[in-house]
């Protein structure tokens, strides 16, 4: 029989300061940068340099709006709201970062419609 050898010494996990999370992150998420060289460098797995971009997108608060980038135009209400509606299956859809959408029905009222817009912003 074969003998084995046991090393009970420190734990092998690494513990990575945000600092240097967010230096691993730019370094492979940036332009024409190859991901699984980067997690190479870095002896980590692709996987981990997804989860923390994942996790830095959910705990980030929301970029401020330079007006380059997707966005809101205001509501406004011609004719005060009390034209006929033309259709009732007519809708508003609005496709929002994350996911999230917005419908917006022709019964809703334009009050209603205006504070959602806002709602969202």
């Amino acid at each position: 029989m074969g003998q084995i050898t046991v090393f009970s010494g420190p734990e092998r996990r690494r513990r990575w300061s945000d600092e240097q999370r967010l230096q691993i992150l730019a370094e492979a998420f940036a332009p024409g940068a190859c991901p699984t060289e980067v997690a190479r460098r870095h002896e980590i797995s692709t996987g981990q340099l997804y989860t923390w971009r994942s996790k830095l997108a959910v705990d980030a608060p929301p970029a401020p709006d330079d007006g380059h980038g997707p966005g809101f135009a205001e509501a406004v209400v011609i004719n005060g709201g009390d034209t006929p509606l033309l259709g009732s299956s007519a809708a508003i859809v609005i496709d929002l970062p994350r996911g999230r959408r917005i419908t917006i029905f022709p019964s809703a009222s334009p009050a209603l419609a205006t504070a959602a817009l806002k709602a969202l912003r």
